[in-house]
């Protein structure tokens, strides 16, 4: 999960990008970057840390150009690592950068081919560096010191042959343009847009999530479609061809959970309404196991679960309140890389309001439980709020197996689901009664809001890995690099 952007103008981009990135946010607060283009000068600036903290106006001035790129980075398995920041450049041919969400699950086949092949060096393990190797390899074939659509669209349809995985990505090219592609199954967004410029022309932009787009004033064209690129040259021409035959839309339903913001719009499906479908088939399955519960309030573990809760405590007809104060200067814990400091966090990020637990059976609600860590310690907070019974209900499924696809929650050994029982989880994280959602109910609060997606990217829930590439090899050696052990070694 990270967030990617990439915006051709006829006037200063850096400030537009600087503004999207603030916006993406919640989508990498391990490090970010900015990459531009004025005419044939290609300048950077990336650095570890939040956005605010990573640009000032020195940079800023720098960062000059008509087109640019810009990521951000969540942590992973490889750690917090300046050298892993994007955008990545390479020079050969005309001057390339990438900004890359997702994950290639062939990343060390292409690696050999690129050393041994294509006489590609490469100076980091990042799955990034070899999709943008390929991607100048393939364009370096086309044997043009000119490149048009035609060209590009053709070292696209080269690409898609030859990397497998989830990729939403965006390339820029050195006096040339700005090129975004999703892979053949769609798995991590992309969204497209464009605005008038006063007289100039109109401004495009590809980016992460649709909020970006409505916050700085573009309108929506469309999501880039599994499998299809999006060129914008530098004059300001914009391009569309699908670079392969059959794509199957399959886009990642955690997306929806989790990830993105709730007024985000994804593959024309509003996660606000998808959450509140995930309360209301939270609150039927509640019903129907427990027609006479004793439930008092329903109160949400902020801030992505807030929907949901809402939307259960209607359909339940009980009081919905907001119990906890959450400090908005912590990131997300559950992609923090170390237990110790996930376990602090979550007392830093929240703190109870103990009257509105106090002699209260509550019904927690949160979006989804990864480790256990937060849910463990928001019953205990609960509990010494004066809670009379602490049930928990998660909007998501139990989450039981690693995601390739640029998920990078934590080693299957340390996901809570994994081999424990619905019984043994509640009784880990001191849960009274847990309720989690039924996966079928998942996909259809989503699915409704795009009935033409047939199929949902469901890996962490169901094991099914629909690049059907993945054995249990691939998931041991990934299970070795993500483990909360690999990673303190790492920077030990």
């Amino acid at each position: 999960m990270c967030g990617v952007v990439g915006v051709v103008s006829k006037s200063e981009v850096s400030p537009m990008i600087y503004d999207a990135l603030t916006v993406l946010q919640h989508r990498g607060q391990d490090a970010a970057g900015i990459a531009t283009c004025d005419k044939d000068k290609f300048n950077i600036r990336k650095q570890l840390g939040l956005v605010r903290d990573v640009f000032r106006d020195t940079h800023m001035i720098q960062l000059r150009g008509s087109m640019g790129i810009g990521h951000l980075r969540y942590p992973t398995s490889g750690s917090q690592d300046r050298e892993l920041a994007q955008p990545m450049y390479v020079n050969s041919p005309y001057g390339i950068s990438i900004s890359h969400n997702g994950n290639l699950t062939n990343k060390e086949e292409i690696s050999q081919i690129l050393t041994d092949q294509n006489l590609r060096f490469l100076s980091t393990d990042s799955d990034s560096e070899v999709l943008l190797n390929v991607f100048a390899h393939e364009l370096q074939k086309q044997g043009t010191s000119t490149l048009s659509e035609k060209e590009i669209f053709q070292a696209v349809r080269a690409t898609h042959k030859r990397v497998r995985g989830a990729y939403s990505v965006i390339f820029m090219i050195n006096g040339v343009g700005v090129v975004g592609f999703r892979d053949p199954f769609g798995i991590r967004p992309l969204i497209f847009g464009s605005r008038e410029n006063d007289l100039l022309g109109p401004d495009y932009m590809l980016a992460s999530e649709s909020t970006v787009l409505d916050t700085l004033g573009f309108n929506v064209l469309g999501d880039v479609s599994p499998g299809e690129a999006v060129f914008i040259n530098e004059e300001g021409g914009m391009f569309r061809e699908a670079c392969i035959e059959n794509p199957i839309h399959t886009p990642c339903i955690f997306e929806y959970v989790y990830l993105a913001r709730p007024d985000a719009v994804i593959d024309n499906i509003s996660v606000h309404k998808s959450r509140m479908r995930m309360g209301v088939t939270l609150a039927k399955k509640i019903v129907n196991l427990k027609p006479n519960h004793d439930i008092d309030v329903v109160i949400p573990i902020p801030e992505s679960s807030t929907t949901s809760a809402l939307k259960l405590a209607n359909t339940l007809g009980i009081k919905y309140t907001e119990g906890f104060v959450k400090n908005r200067y912590i990131g997300r814990t559950f992609i923090m890389p170390f237990q110790e400091k996930r376990e602090k966090s979550v007392r830093q990020k929240l703190n109870p309001i103990d009257f509105e637990f106090k002699d209260k059976v509550v019904l927690l609600v949160d979006d989804s439980i990864v480790r256990g860590t937060t849910s463990r310690q928001i019953i205990e907070m609960a509990r010494s709020a004066g809670a009379n019974k602490v049930y928990f209900a998660s909007a998501a499924p139990p989450i039981r197996h690693q995601n390739v696809y640029g998920i990078d929650m934590a080693a299957t050994t340390e996901l809570i689901a994994h081999n424990r029982t619905e019984n043994e989880i509640s009784e880990h994280i001191g849960a009274d009664w847990l309720i989690y959602q039924d996966l079928e109910d998942l996909i259809e609060s989503a699915r409704k809001g795009n009935p033409s997606i047939q199929q949902f990217e469901c890996s962490i829930f169901d094991g099914n890995y629909i690049t059907a590439d993945i054995d249990s090899t691939y998931l041991q050696k990934l299970e070795k690099t993500r483990s909360d052990e690999k990673k303190s070694r790492k920077l030990n």
